[in-house]
């Protein structure tokens, strides 16, 4: 028997206890309880500022809002056993709720699943129970709400929204969860004040990692659920009109070649469209949420953004170096590799290995990530990275460039036409092909689209 069946049996319930809500004159404490009876108890917490003015204690619509990020926050926590209950002891939720939290779950936890060598079905994965009963959907009051919140990462996507949306007089607030010097560095180099950037404090219980050290389940959770739930209730707080994502279309591309295993799915078209229906028909705040950057691909962006230079000393996208204070690309995860080739047909080597503080492109320990980025391998790596077929773009127009300049070409590139991958005919068609490309699946209200539109012109 298996660790996930042995883990399941052993635990056959989790359940999700309780949440408080603490307000002061300026801040809201929030705290969960979840528990695997028997094993270990979990109290993680969240601090959002407040405008003094605003009072969210009694609003039933915010104890929703807390209660949903609560669901959101609890997957951290269940998945070290995978219990096939899940109890709710603290809120209700209809069945077709469950059903909306089941599926996030199962396609958020493909990269979990697949790494863990578990098989298993969104059916059979776990049945929620709740023990509450039915009160009722409230929506907001009638209100006038204003402006875009804009979650900053610290990357290139985040950077790219705002600078366009501020360039064309909309009223940004920014977004992020605890400090980070690249979010910072991003809200100044934009020209913003330091009070538009909103930082809500995350309290993650690490006794979970105790567990995880014992030998109990392990890996990625679909954490953009969390931002998406949090960024609502931030955006609540502060009568904002606008949640505006930087995800792009790139973000639909199934990790694993054939099946459906995205390390991405919490960024992707599907759960946008899922998470604005869901605070439509559940939560109704009258908050809209979709992803600026949705109809474009990762090389539109790196095109885009390599336009506004003043970003390019500041921004960072790296998971291990976000881990330093301050932000630091480590230089040698796939995700500093991929960022660094999908910027390389815009940039030169020299300010690539400026930015990266390393010459990637010929370290033969990245080998093996760029064999996984150009797809010559059986999936590609498990970050936040671009689609195979841009990836291949992105590194034919740079050796066709470096070609014709009469440069050497890097370690990883030399690599790439040895092995009969370089094909330059057709590479100026495709690379017009990829500019002009637009996804028109997406949530963009028409303002926000002709603003992309226009830019798109401008800089493409």
């Amino acid at each position: 028997m298996n660790k996930f069946a042995v883990f399941r049996k052993e635990n056959p319930v989790f359940v999700f206890r309780s949440y408080n809500i603490k307000e002061t004159e300026n801040s809201v404490e929030l705290s969960f309880r979840f528990s695997i009876p028997g094993l270990a108890e979990f109290n993680p917490g969240w601090n959002f500022p407040k405008p003094p003015e605003i009072t969210v204690s009694g609003d039933p619509v915010f104890e929703q809002l807390v209660f949903s990020l609560g669901m959101a926050e609890a997957v951290s926590y269940w998945k070290a056993v995978c219990s096939p209950e899940f109890r709710v002891e603290c809120g209700y939720l209809s069945n077709e709720q469950k059903e909306w939290w089941k599926k996030l779950w199962y396609f958020g936890l493909g990269e979990f699943f697949y790494v863990n060598g578990i098989t298993t079905s969104q059916q059979e994965l776990v049945n929620i129970v709740c023990t509450g009963t039915e009160t009722g959907s409230e929506a907001a009051s009638e209100g006038h709400r204003k402006g875009c919140l804009i979650p900053i990462g610290g990357g290139k996507d985040s950077a790219l929204t705002l600078e366009t949306l501020k360039n064309y007089g909309m009223e940004c607030q920014c977004y992020t969860i605890n400090k980070r010097c690249s979010v910072s560095g991003t809200v100044e180099a934009a020209g913003l004040p330091a009070d538009s950037l909103i930082t809500a404090q995350r309290k993650f219980d690490r006794s979970l990692i105790d567990l995880n050290n014992k030998g109990y389940l392990n890996g990625h959770t679909p954490f953009s659920s969390v931002v998406a739930f949090s960024a609502e209730i931030t955006a609540y707080i502060f009568g904002l009109e606008y949640i505006v994502l930087s995800n792009e279309s790139s973000a639909n591309e199934s990790t694993v070649a054939g099946l459906s295993v995205n390390h991405q799915y919490s960024k992707s078209f599907e759960f946008e469209r899922d998470f604005h229906e869901y605070e439509k028909k559940y939560l109704r705040t009258g908050i809209s949420y979709f992803s600026f950057l949705r109809p474009l691909t990762e090389f539109q962006i790196a095109g885009m953004f390599t336009s506004h230079r003043k970003y390019l000393p500041v921004f960072r996208s790296c998971n291990l170096g976000s881990k330093v204070t301050p932000d630091i690309w480590c230089g040698e995860c796939p995700k500093c590799l991929f960022v660094s080739l999908i910027l390389s047909p815009f940039l030169s080597l020299a300010e690539l290995k400026e930015i990266f503080g390393r010459d990637m492109l010929n370290d033969p320990a990245m080998t093996e990530y760029f064999t996984e980025l150009i797809g010559q391998s059986e999936h590609k790596p498990f970050e936040c990275v671009g689609s195979v077929s841009e990836v291949n773009l992105a590194v034919s127009l740079t050796i066709n460039r470096l070609m014709k300049q009469g440069e050497e070409l890097p370690l990883l590139f030399d690599g790439y036409v040895k092995s009969g991958l370089f094909h330059p005919e057709g590479l100026e068609e495709l690379r017009k092909n990829y500019c002009l490309y637009y996804n028109e699946q997406n949530l963009l209200p028409e303002k926000f689209e002709e603003i992309l539109r226009k830019e798109m012109e401008r800089l493409l």
